[in-house]
């Protein structure tokens, strides 16, 4: 056991698994026995593994009635889960051992999966303080971990079960992965196989190849230049490769569902703002101001005290971000990180939703993976003020995550069904 423990590697593998452990128990707490002992009142994968059991792409009927119709598509008279298909093909074993859907366990299921973003991104500090390329110490890397985990949206995200969060509980640990292997290209196939699963969970994702790229080009440049484009070239192509098959099966799937590879299936949503999909399409700016005013300027409402369920801005929820605006002496690799959130982020706000409904800005959980990867790169010493603002993240997502979608809670929150309102009314 000592000589275990004096391999470095071992240890961090062991720290990872602490954080999983310790995490895993705040979420199953958090999530309580309602989400824990019974299926959720959403759950599309479990139905859509069902489905694909029975040898059908479609559910083979409409959804059940406790689902409310909510974000299931109709094309062609059938019945469809549009979601990116991964946190599905994860509960096909279970649905078949289970007997069926419903039996199933889900939002369990998903709050055991939770915890491993967070541990998959303390490896990833860890590389990148082991490569020297961080100035941070284990503990501050076990306290940017937590501050993932417990001070961020994802807290919420992880212990709600239902197929929206879900999804970004599993994109949050492909794309922890993905990071991981693409630090110094080392796991160029690796990182390709992750980041394609990524975005059979969330498709987001699939702008973050940026990362790879990046990496792959500081860790070439300085070689001779045959030697430079001779390993560059077969690194990206070693990483683009498992990627693309990925993104095939996904158009595949795609044609075999609606009759074209392009068609992802939220045109067909069942929804009461169809309307504004149609006028104006899934992407466009006239989504953006809206977009923007929650992620800059959502606040709470008071008198009495609300949550719009548009979310909170995200630097009210996370304001440790905002250092990210103001590095000093950033080490290598910072500006790649930034410029790989970026390319998750900003489609998004173009999108015809905010994330309703939500505590916070979810759709940063696509990108804030890179982020934190950034923050430990971003200056030499995170100094006192940094750490008092991550606690006052930790409690404002505690919050988050004990109260939101509780009926008890219900009074914080404001919900109306056009998504109209975005700020209190007069």
């Amino acid at each position: 056991m000592r000589g275990w423990l004096a391999n470095e590697r071992v240890r961090t593998w062991l720290l990872a698994f602490g954080c999983y452990s310790l995490l895993l128990a705040a979420y199953a707490m958090v999530a309580g026995p309602a989400r824990l002992t019974d299926h959720t009142p959403y759950n599309h994968f479990a139905l859509q593994a069902d489905a694909w059991l029975h040898g059908r792409l479609d559910l083979g009927g409409p959804p059940p009635d406790y689902a409310g119709s909510n974000d299931f598509a109709e094309y062609d008279g059938k019945w469809y889960v549009p979601f990116p298909a991964l946190p599905a093909l994860l509960l096909v074993p279970l649905v078949q051992l289970a007997g069926g859907a419903e039996q199933v366990r889900d939002g369990q299921f998903f709050v055991w999966l939770a915890p491993l973003g967070p541990a998959l991104l303390l490896l990833a500090l860890e590389k990148l303080r082991q490569l020297g390329r961080s100035h941070r110490s284990l503990r501050e890397n076990l306290a940017l971990t937590f501050s993932f985990g417990l001070g961020t949206v994802y807290f919420f995200t992880a212990v709600q079960g239902t197929v929206w969060f879900a999804a970004h509980v599993v994109a949050v640990a492909l794309g922890a992965a993905y990071a991981l292997c693409s630090l110094d290209a080392r796991h160029p196939i690796w990182a390709g196989i992750c980041l394609g699963l990524g975005y059979w969970a969330r498709s987001p994702l699939l702008f973050g190849g940026a990362l790879f790229l990046f990496e792959a080009w500081r860790a070439c440049r300085n070689l001779p230049a045959p030697q430079r484009w001779r390993t560059l070239s077969w690194r990206c192509a070693s990483f683009i490769l498992p990627f693309a098959l990925c993104f095939g099966l996904s158009l595949l799937h795609n044609f075999l569902r609606f009759d074209d590879p392009f068609e992802v299936g939220y045109r067909y949503l069942q929804i009461a703002w169809q309307g504004r999909i149609e006028k104006w399409g899934l992407f466009h700016y006239h989504y953006l101001a809206k977009n923007l005013g929650v992620v800059l300027t959502s606040l709470p409402w008071i008198e009495p005290l609300r949550i719009n369920l548009h979310g909170l801005a995200l630097w009210l929820t996370t304001p440790a971000y905002l250092y990210l605006l103001w590095p000093r002496q950033p080490r290598a690799g910072f500006a790649g990180l930034l410029v790989t959130a970026a390319c998750v982020g900003v489609p998004a706000l173009f999108y015809q939703n905010t994330g309703w409904m939500q505590f916070g800005y979810r759709f940063s959980n696509d990108y804030a993976v890179f982020l934190f990867l950034a923050l430990a790169l971003s200056r030499p010493r995170l100094r006192w003020h940094f750490w008092l603002l991550t606690l006052w993240a930790v409690a404002v997502n505690s919050f988050g995550a004990v109260t939101f979608d509780r009926a008890r809670y219900s009074r914080f929150y404001y919900q109306q069904a056009s998504q109209e309102t975005l700020y209190q009314p007069h």
